[in-house]
């Protein structure tokens, strides 16, 4: 008898603006070289009005994630016009996807100053200070309120420790300003505290935002798992994607209770749109992130390893990574690995 197949599981995609549509369909074209069990729907963000004249995600988007409850996202314009949220604050608040997670690992053949980096970055992905909750006291004054609650600080840590204990990583480190903002990131801090009780084989540290900075660019190797909250983990997820490479080689996903969408971080790349230049890198491997996540293993190692292979002979390189090939080479090149 020959080996059973492993059932196709649907997953939504969109493809995104920009440079998204190049570089989703070579996710696809590599997932389909790896024989990977994915069966895509394709699904379009664009503007769209309710009855009301609010700017909404489209029908179909909203009941495909519904549906299908993991999903690829290329690269997102920020909004759909002034004053509107971002498309990605839409989703997160429509799927209260509450942790984002971004593991960031030196891949061998993009050499940069740090060595041995291996942090993973996971930030609550709710509240703090990008509820959105602004105004206009007097002319000319402005006020942002910081919003942190003790259920998603909770929630948040619960997460940072599980995804540690699953991936036998050793340490987690909660990073806040709990000197200064002594109710808001203290609230944080004590959540974060509370919830290590509960995981003794696992070390916890708590440093200050300013010191986890100072620390991290003299030596990366001294941070595990870092978890904070949202307007810190923004800024310091990127910061460890710098010590990498940047952005168009780290990987993203965006975790809610039911539906999980995995992404890249960087831009649409506007002025190289259409034009086959793009680095699909980060979408690759925010795809085995998704691998990963519905227990995908075996084609998830098989997609990192061709990836890795081919950007450590570096023959086929986009041209941000110091090559002259293009986006279609570079695909090819993966998947030749995988035949």
């Amino acid at each position: 008898m020959g080996k059973s197949k492993t059932p196709k599981i649907k997953v939504t995609l969109v493809e995104g603006h920009g440079i998204g549509p190049e570089i989703t369909k070579a996710v696809v074209k590599v997932f389909a070289a790896a024989k990977a069990p994915i069966e895509w729907e394709t699904v379009c963000v664009e503007a769209v009005k309710d009855e009301q004249g609010k700017m909404v995600l489209p029908k179909e988007v909203t009941e495909s994630f519904k549906k299908n409850k993991v999903g690829l996202m290329g690269p997102l314009r920020p909004s759909a016009g002034k004053g509107c949220p971002s498309w990605n604050n839409m989703l997160h608040k429509e799927f209260n996807l509450y942790v984002n997670i971004r593991p960031c690992k030196n891949i061998e053949g993009c050499p940069t100053l740090y060595k041995e980096v291996d942090i993973i970055t996971v930030r609550e992905n709710s509240e703090g200070e990008y509820t959105g909750i602004e105004h206009e006291i007097v002319d000319g004054v402005m006020q942002s309120i910081k919003l942190i609650t003790k259920d998603a600080s909770m929630r948040v840590a619960k997460y940072a420790f599980e995804y540690a204990k699953k991936c036998k990583r050793k340490k987690v480190t909660a990073v806040h300003k709990a000197n200064i903002m002594r109710m808001s990131d203290g609230l944080f801090l004590e959540s974060a505290k509370e919830v290590a009780k509960n995981y003794p084989d696992i070390e916890f540290e708590e440093r200050f935002l300013d010191t986890v900075c100072v620390n991290i660019v003299q030596n990366p190797i001294k941070y595990d798992v870092l978890v904070m909250p949202n307007f810190y983990g923004d800024v310091l997820s990127d910061m460890c994607s710098g010590l990498i490479g940047g952005l168009g080689l780290t990987a993203s996903g965006n975790i809610g209770n039911e539906v999980a969408i995995f992404e890249a971080l960087h831009g649409t790349a506007m002025d190289i749109a259409g034009e086959n230049l793009a680095n699909p890198t980060a979408l690759l491997l925010s795809a085995v992130m998704m691998l990963e996540h519905m227990n995908l293993k075996e084609f998830a190692e098989k997609i990192t390893k061709a990836v890795h292979v081919v950007i450590k002979e570096g023959k086929v390189r986009t041209k941000d990574l110091g090559g002259k090939s293009n986006c279609s080479d570079f695909t090819k090149a993966i998947c030749s690995k995988l035949k």
